[in-house]
């Protein structure tokens, strides 16, 4: 596991950038010269938040709403104008977001569009000295390494967390995320009123790279009850059962959690508009499958073959639970 950015000697400095003479002086900076107790500070951190897709949107409304500065970039710009209609600042690009930010949230697909934010687009070049760099998309364990790699190499000054989230696009609106951070515990004072307006509590587990372990177990949870709720469903419409039968038998079950009851809810509708992309869950079962033996996890290899063949027949962009349909036909 790489080690975290945060933790590194001062003494190192990052590499020149061409046409900088210095980095802004942010409050990130200040904290780092002794204002660790102004709690009025750490309410109004200006945060940037790059990617404004199914998590990234509603996660950024929540920080508006919460009263701190926020400023969104996305690289559809229709997202990011309507977050600047609640009260964010909309910039044009990641370098012009990230320039006074005091905490820098990445939410996007997966490591390539990261690292094309990060390194390509100008976003940790620019980034302020001392600022948190929140990386809170889930890229798996060898991208968070690259990354972090990337961070000690290339920006030492800046501290970097690896946080991805456990929850879908519902409990992102409704603030019920949970945070599964990573990384120094210094930063942790810092960062606490930005997780706390993201999501219900923050599990912090470990150095960098412990939360994308966490996240993928997590995922690995997820998988599975989706592809159970989908199995059952169809094993009833295969027994001659009505669904509606089978719907109100599951609903208040101690076997169904409420995430289960959310989704079971939507099948009753036939109501399959992403709220978890099955392609995204596609992409968290084989992040988890390539760190490991395969051999060892026949049900998880088993499953991400399943999904990807859901994938290739035009399922990718519906939600995880359009597999109960799926296996119905």
């Amino acid at each position: 596991m790489s080690p975290s950015p945060g933790s590194l000697s001062p003494a190192r400095r990052p590499s020149p950038i061409s046409g900088r003479r210095h980095r802004p002086l942010t409050y990130a900076a200040g904290w780092r010269q002794g204002l660790r107790g102004d709690v009025s500070m750490a309410q109004t951190q200006r945060v940037a938040v790059l990617g404004l897709g199914g998590m990234g949107q509603p996660m950024a409304a929540n920080l508006v709403r919460a009263g701190l500065p926020t400023v969104v970039w996305n690289r559809r710009p229709g997202p990011a104008r309507q977050l600047g209609e609640q009260g964010a600042e909309v910039a044009d690009s990641p370098a012009e977001a990230v320039r006074r930010a005091d905490v820098v949230i990445t939410m996007v697909t997966n490591g390539d569009a990261v690292r094309a934010i990060a390194i390509d687009q100008g976003m940790l070049a620019e980034m302020a000295e001392g600022a948190i760099w929140a990386q809170m998309s889930t890229i798996g364990v060898s991208d968070t390494e690259r990354i972090a790699g990337l961070v000690r190499e290339q920006r030492p000054d800046v501290v970097l967390l690896d946080a991805p989230v456990a929850g879908s696009r519902g409990p992102a609106e409704r603030r019920q995320l949970v945070v599964l951070a990573s990384g120094p515990e210094q930063a942790r004072g810092r960062i606490a009123p930005v997780f706390d307006a993201l999501g219900q509590r923050t599990v912090w587990a470990g150095p960098v790279g412990a939360g994308s372990r966490l996240k993928l177990v997590n995922n690995m949870l997820l998988a599975f009850l989706a592809e159970g709720i989908a199995e059952a469903m169809a094993l009833g419409h295969s027994l001659g059962l009505d669904r509606a039968a089978v719907l109100g038998a599951l609903q208040g079950s101690p076997l169904v959690s409420q995430w289960a009851a959310e989704k079971l809810e939507r099948i009753g509708r036939d109501e399959y508009s992403a709220q978890y992309p099955l392609s995204l869950g596609l992409k968290d079962v084989n992040l988890a499958l390539y760190e490991v033996d395969i051999d060892r996890f026949p049900v998880a290899n088993s499953l991400a073959a399943q999904w990807q063949r859901a994938v290739e027949h035009g399922l990718g962009d519906e939600d995880v639970t359009v597999l109960a349909r799926a296996l119905q036909h």
